[in-house]
């Protein structure tokens, strides 16, 4: 029998003693003998075993031919209870590694072991916490009537999005961001009025706009805090002034007043925490989630604040272009020369294997930075031979011999530079001398972020990089250093660290020890 069902002896033996197989008979010398039915009852019990029923259970199915599906029945929600609680436990675990504050942690334990009324209970109690008595009931029902459809069985997906909930509760930043933006829909006006799907389709197609100008923008490689933004900025206001986003019914015009106005709006609304709350209750709702649109909110942000006025940094950088060019050594083009010479030492001296490496560019590897040197090369030489490139920044311009990629640019650069009369020429508000100053300075600091990468000696040209300070200083200084920008915060250099690391770290650099 143990041979035919692959159990041990002992526990035929023990089965028989509890009822769930009987034999029929007995061998002369007192071993029990069983017939084919025994063997089929005993695979049967020994496959619900497995399944974890336990043996008085398998009994009353067995001698119940009906009562078998009714077992197994329930057994199958046994383990399918079982088996969330165990993609629970296994999302707490996955998510372990990315959550490391004990609060978070703790809470996402907590949720884990939650039945679905007491996980709404924990956002009932976290809004009414959080909004106080602020005025806002459509505000507050709003938010409470995309957390209340949890469902009994969640997914994966919305068991992760739960843990992930818990732990932003638990921080400190949803609290006083979800408040600000409370307060600042009560200040509107917007709290107690009855929703107007009127408005808030014309809201939602005013947002598809400035963000899908804005992702262009981005796409194109415009810097949010350059003037080409000013024509992005200036089409998004036109569109914003008739809306009824715009509750000021004295700003009718495109001006510092309506980009003023705008810029609150808009940062007032931005809330990191807050747009994840809203994406974690439609995946827990069985909602598609939003994107994110907190790069294009920065990016327009950056936009205002740089162009506050139409035309503000035209003029701005008009009347800077205007005064003479900096007493760079030799002139402004043996100064470029001299750069690119040694930036193209640094391009010759590195390695493939090499391409990986990060830099001090946030989220750009070396070869990303070798990338942007080849471009930069090709933007400002095809614009000084008014043959601006027909391909973005986002392409690849490095190909599969950087070194031959960078030279190929650098002298179409140069080039074009030395074409007589071109360091007098008028480019918009600059001159010919300020494009090559511009080109000078942006591979003068991606070099120094080359050399820092690579581990090489960063003080490159001293006396370039001396006068250059001033000038980076004057023509960067005003710029918000803000997420949406090209620079970060200024942060300090040693009083005796190279000429070059004190321009890189005005402009956001962390200068290596």
């Amino acid at each position: 029998m143990a041979r035919q069902t692959g159990l041990p002896v002992k526990v035929v033996r023990h089965w028989s003693d509890v009822g769930v197989v009987a034999p029929v008979g007995r061998t002369a010398g007192g071993y029990r003998r069983y017939d084919t039915d025994g063997i089929a009852r005993l695979q049967m019990a020994r496959t619900l075993r497995d399944l974890g029923l336990s043996l008085g259970e398998i009994r009353a199915a067995l001698d119940r031919e009906s009562g078998l599906a009714d077992v197994a029945a329930a057994h199958v929600k046994a383990l399918e209870a079982q088996i969330r609680r165990l993609r629970t436990h296994q999302a707490v675990l996955r998510n372990v590694t990315h959550h490391t504050t004990r609060e978070g942690l703790a809470l996402m334990s907590r949720t884990a072991h939650m039945s679905p009324d007491e996980r709404r209970r924990l956002i009932h109690d976290f809004l009414t916490d959080t909004l106080g008595d602020l005025d806002v009931p459509q505000f507050r029902e709003g938010l409470r009537a995309a957390g209340a459809d949890l469902p009994e069985e969640p997914t994966d997906k919305q068991v992760e999005a739960w843990l992930e909930l818990g732990d932003l509760v638990a921080g400190g930043e949803l609290r006083p961001a979800m408040r600000r933006m409370a307060r600042y829909t009560a200040r509107q006006g917007q709290a107690a009025q009855a929703p107007d799907p009127t408005a808030a389709a014309e809201m939602r197609a005013l947002t598809d706009l400035w963000t899908t100008r804005a992702r262009e923008a981005m796409r194109a490689g415009i810097a949010a805090d350059s003037p080409a933004a000013d024509t992005v900025v200036a089409g998004i206001v036109a569109a914003w002034l008739p809306s009824g986003a715009n509750n000021d019914p004295g700003v009718t015009a495109d001006g510092a007043e309506a980009r003023s106005l705008l810029h609150k709006q808009l940062t007032t609304g931005a809330e990191p925490a807050v747009e994840r709350f809203w994406q974690l209750l439609c995946v827990l709702g069985g909602q598609p989630a939003p994107a994110s649109i907190a790069a294009e909110g920065q990016w327009l942000a950056t936009a205002l604040r740089a162009n506050p006025a139409p035309g503000a940094r035209d003029f701005r950088l008009e009347v800077l272009y205007a005064q003479d060019a900096g007493p760079w050594p030799g002139g402004v083009l043996d100064a470029f020369t001299r750069v690119q010479d040694t930036v193209g030492a640094l391009v010759r001296a590195t390695a493939p294997e090499q391409f990986n490496l990060p830099t001090p560019c946030e989220d750009w590897t070396v070869r990303d930075l070798l990338d942007h040197l080849v471009w930069e090369n090709i933007i400002w030489g095809g614009l000084a031979q008014d043959a601006p490139p027909t391909d973005g920044h986002t392409e690849d311009h490095l190909g599969d011999d950087h070194v031959a990629a960078f030279e190929a640019a650098a002298t179409t650069a140069r080039a074009a530079f030395r074409q007589p009369g071109m360091l007098d020429r008028s480019f918009g508000p600059a001159s010919g001398h300020r494009l090559v100053e511009q080109l000078l300075i942006e591979l003068l600091v991606h070099g120094w972020d080359l050399a820092a990468a690579l581990g090489r000696d960063r003080g490159l040209e001293p006396d370039i990089a001396r006068i250059a300070l001033p000038v980076v200083q004057e023509i960067y200084g005003d710029l918000p250093r803000t997420v949406g920008g090209s620079f970060d915060s200024a942060v300090p250099a040693p009083q005796n660290a190279p000429a070059l690391d004190h321009v890189a770290a005005f402009l956001g650099r962390r200068i290596p020890h």
